[in-house]
């Protein structure tokens, strides 16, 4: 399976041939491309990395730090950590760029690089371009012996970052202890098993942990979505809980189960994040063409403007930055919260949910209602050499040309009834459809619709 590069950095599987797959040499040559690109030569030689848990981290922690050091550059570990904490310390230590060693959603036999800027976000297409056609050449150049660069392991930034959050003035400590709330989390057995426990202890949540042993060792697939989380819904209904809480292996994805065991849904995360803020703050909004619509409706309730981009942290990131949107985000649960930082952090949108309950006085499931109930349908096909992604979106491009089509990021056809998505995957070989309808039945027959067309042209597709 050939790397996948994107602006999400690169990943691949551990284990096989270089360019086919995550190895050493790739990594040693990503790194070193990154550097090049990134860190200039009046720039801080400084650079940040930190990592999720799985196994593959370490060896690729070593790797990183060591090419790093051979171009002369300086190198802060943090170790076992989260994405946002990385952004945020690469911002703290005004080092010149960030490398979390993390594939994120991804099964445990993957990972990644995400490469961040100076400002602890990604970089931008143009750089990323730049980087892998640098790592394609691999005509690196290394210091001498009297030129490498340092390596300092420093521990305590997710505490740093966990003391940034309390400090928001939207964060009501006071608030959110008074009522007594009972969590069960769910970190899939990777780093956010050290910081959403530590995070619930600082505002004087209790705070019950399912997987929360930093081992890497997932015991389900990591993916936050509700087909993931069989034990942590089956927790909430035993009716001892206020929450349950689920997060990705980087955390940077958040996602909400009810008092009863029902899943919010994971756009939904974000929705009542913004509602929380633009009752205190109004403002504009940005979610990517994947999410729900319901984010729309709120911000216009709130007398805001909503936007919409390619799906993708960067791109949510420059629309919000264009528009001076308050909150944004994409609809996979991840928050995007500028006070703190651009860049998706589940720890924010656990302080600004749990906040938003506290001070409204209600349930997860009552807030849950208050917000439009649309119904989203995800699914997936597997790529495979005989496969064409192209002809699949031109197929629907043509299918649906009579209905509004956006074409910034796949195919997204809008309908009176609801609307499909349909785009190649920045982090997997697949490609994603996602319907969103007004109920379950119109959010089928869409899906239905559109994978029967799919299997006209391409009778072998795998669907998950």
């Amino acid at each position: 399976m050939a790397l996948i590069k994107s602006i999400a950095g690169v990943r691949g599987t551990i284990g096989g041939k270089v360019g086919t797959s995550l190895t050493p040499i790739d990594v040693v040559n990503i790194t070193a491309a990154f550097a090049r690109q990134v860190i200039k030569p009046s720039s801080r030689q400084l650079v940040v990395i930190g990592r999720d848990a799985r196994p593959s981290g370490t060896i690729l922690t070593q790797l990183v730090s060591a090419t790093l050091q051979s171009l002369g550059i300086n190198v802060i570990d943090l170790g076992l950590s989260t994405t946002p904490t990385v952004a945020l310390a690469v911002m703290q230590e005004e080092a010149s760029g960030g490398i979390v060693i993390t594939a994120s959603h991804n099964p445990a036999k993957w990972n990644a690089l995400k490469l961040f800027n100076k400002f602890g976000e990604y970089i931008d297409a143009v750089a990323a371009a730049n980087v892998f056609k640098l790592a394609e050449a691999g005509d690196h150049e290394f210091v001498t012996t009297q030129e490498l660069g340092t390596y300092h392991y420093q521990d305590g930034y997710i505490d740093q970052h966990i003391e940034q959050i309390l400090a928001l003035p939207l964060v009501d400590k006071t608030a959110i202890q008074q009522r007594k709330f009972k969590v069960a989390v769910d970190a899939v057995n990777s780093t956010g098993g050290l910081a959403v426990p530590k995070l619930l202890q600082a505002l004087g949540v209790a705070c019950t942990k399912l997987y929360c042993n930093p081992t890497g060792l997932f015991p389900h697939e990591p993916e936050p979505v509700t087909q993931n989380l069989g034990e942590l819904i089956t927790t909430l209904k035993q009716g001892k809980y206020d929450l349950g809480i689920a997060v990705d292996p980087d955390v940077d994805r958040l996602v909400i189960i009810d008092e009863t065991g029902e899943p919010w849904g994971e756009d939904y995360t974000l929705v009542a994040a913004a509602d929380y803020v633009l009752g205190r703050i109004p403002g504009n909004t940005v979610s990517n063409l994947s999410s729900s619509s319901a984010l729309q409706v709120i911000t216009e309730q709130h007398g805001g403007t909503y936007a919409t981009c390619p799906v993708g942290e960067m791109y949510v990131v420059d629309k919000m930055k264009a528009t001076q949107a308050v909150i944004g985000g994409e609809g996979n649960g991840g928050v995007i919260y500028p006070p703190l930082h651009h860049g998706r952090d589940a720890l924010v949108g656990i302080a600004l949910l749990l906040s938003h309950l506290a001070r409204s006085g209600k349930t997860a499931s009552s807030l849950r209602a208050t917000y439009p109930s649309y119904v989203m349908v995800k699914t997936k096909i597997e790529l495979t050499p005989d496969i064409n992604p192209a002809a699949i979106l031109e197929t629907i491009k043509r299918q649906y040309s009579s209905h509004p089509i956006n074409t910034e990021g796949g195919i997204k056809v809008t309908m009176q009834e609801g609307w499909l998505h349909v785009r190649q995957s920045n982090t997997e070989p697949i490609i994603r459809i996602h319907v969103e309808g007004k109920n379950q039945e119109t959010a089928n027959r869409i899906v239905k619709e559109v994978l029967e067309l799919i299997q006209a042209i391409f009778p072998s597709i795998k669907v998950s």
